[in-house]
C-alpha cells in the first residue's frame, strides 16, 4: 500500500526531478568529451509513466550527464505539451487523430498494456461477479445507457446495492480506450462521476463499495508482488458471452496473467492498446533521439519486469525504422 501511495504523489507532482536541471525543454545536447550531456522533458499519460521513469533512470545510469524530467498528467497534455513544444516527448496512450498528425504529431510505439474494469473489493456481490463475469453489453448498459442501477439486475440474484459509476475527468487514453470497448463509443460518452488521473479513480473505487470503473495496468497491480492493490478487484470479461468465466477467460490473479493474456489476445484490444511516444515532427535533438533508440533496444529487456506487455518483432522493427 504503502508503495502505490507513493507512486500516487509522484503522478501528481507538478513535476517529477530525476536529476537536477539546468536548461529548458528543446534544449540540444550531444556528445562532449565522449559523454553524452543534455536534458530530456516528458509529459503526458499516466498509463506509460512508471515505465518511461524505469527507462529514464537505466538510461541515466549509463549517461549520467542527460537529465530526465517526467510528470504524469494525462494522454491530453502529453500531446497537448508535446504539440506546444513545452516538453520533448509526450507519453501516449491512444491512437494519434488524424487532426493532431495535421498539426505535426509525430509518434512512435514503445510497448503495450490495458484498461481493465474495476471495481472495489468488498463489492457484495464479488463472489458472483467472479464466476458470472460481465459481457460487453452488459458493461454498456452500466457506462453508456445507464439502464442497469442495482449490482443484483445484471448478475441475477444479487444484491440491491447501487452502481456508482467513476470515470475520468480528464482527457485521457484510458477513458478512451474503454470507451471503445463499449461498441466504439467515445470519452464523452461515458456516465458517471468524473475523477482526475488513475490514482484519483482508484482511490474513489476504495472507498465505494457499489463503485465501478476502470483503470490502467500499471495502477491495478502491483508490479513488486504482481498481486492487486488493497482495495480493488478486476471485474472478468465474459467474451463469449455464456454467463460464466470460462478458464481461458479466467487469468486476472495476478499481473503476469493479465500481461499474458493481453499478449495472446485472450484479452481483447481495445481495452488492450498500445504505448507512445509522440513529438512535433521527429525529435532533431540527437539526445532526444539517443533516448528513444535505446528505449525500443536495451530498454525492453525492462518492459515485462515493470508490468507491460512487448511489441512482436517484427512492429518493434518498424518503429525502429522511423529513428534511422
Amino acid at each position: 500500500m504503502k508503495q502505490i501511495r507513493s507512486v500516487f504523489l509522484l503522478c501528481f507532482t507538478v513535476m517529477i526531478f530525476l536529476a537536477a536541471c539546468s536548461r529548458g525543454a528543446g534544449d540540444q545536447g550531444g556528445k562532449n568529451d565522449g559523454k553524452l550531456h543534455g536534458k530530456i522533458t516528458i509529459s503526458g499519460a499516466f498509463a506509460l509513466y512508471p515505465m518511461a521513469v524505469r527507462w529514464a533512470e537505466e538510461f541515466q545510469k549509463i549517461h549520467p550527464h542527460v537529465k530526465i524530467n517526467i510528470s504524469a498528467g494525462g494522454a491530453g497534455k502529453g500531446m497537448a505539451d508535446a504539440l506546444s513544444g513545452m516538453v520533448d516527448l509526450g507519453m501516449f496512450s491512444k491512437a494519434v487523430s488524424p487532426e493532431e498528425q495535421a498539426k505535426g504529431a509525430w509518434w512512435i510505439a514503445v510497448a503495450k498494456d490495458a484498461v481493465l474494469p474495476t471495481i472495489n473489493a468488498k463489492n457484495p456481490d464479488l463472489a458472483l461477479i467472479r464466476t458470472h463475469g460481465m459481457t460487453r453489453q452488459e458493461l454498456v448498459d452500466i457506462f453508456i445507457t445507464g439502464k442497469y442501477k442495482l449490482w443484483g439486475t445484471p448478475l441475477k440474484n444479487g444484491s440491491k446495492e447501487e452502481i456508482c459509476v467513476f470515470t475520468r475527468s480528464d482527457a485521457c487514453g484510458a477513458a478512451d480506450m474503454w470507451a471503445k470497448f463499449l461498441n466504439g463509443k467515445k470519452q464523452e460518452d461515458l456516465l458517471g462521476i468524473g475523477v482526475n488521473g488513475d490514482p484519483g479513480l482508484a482511490d474513489a473505487l476504495r472507498k465505494s463499495p457499489g463503485g465501478i470503473g476502470f483503470n490502467n495496468l500499471n495502477f491495478v497491480y502491483d508490479v513488486a508482488t504482481g498481486k492487486k492493490y488493497a482495495g480493488l478487484e478486476v471485474i472478468p470479461l465474459d467474451m463469449n458471452e455464456n454467463g460464466k468465466v470460462d478458464p481461458e477467460e479466467n487469468f486476472y490473479d495476478n499481473l503476469r496473467g493479465v500481461t499474458q493474456a493481453i499478449q495472446d489476445g485472450r484479452y481483447p484490444s481495445p481495452p488492450a492498446r498500445e504505448l507512445y511516444f509522440v513529438s512535433k515532427g521527429k525529435p532533431a535533438n540527437p539526445v532526444v533521439l539517443e533516448f528513444l533508440r535505446w528505449v525500443l533496444n536495451e530498454g525492453q529487456k525492462y518492459v515485462q519486469e515493470a508490468g507491460y506487455v512487448v511489441l512482436p518483432d517484427d512492429h518493434m522493427a518498424s518503429e525502429r525504422a522511423k529513428l534511422n
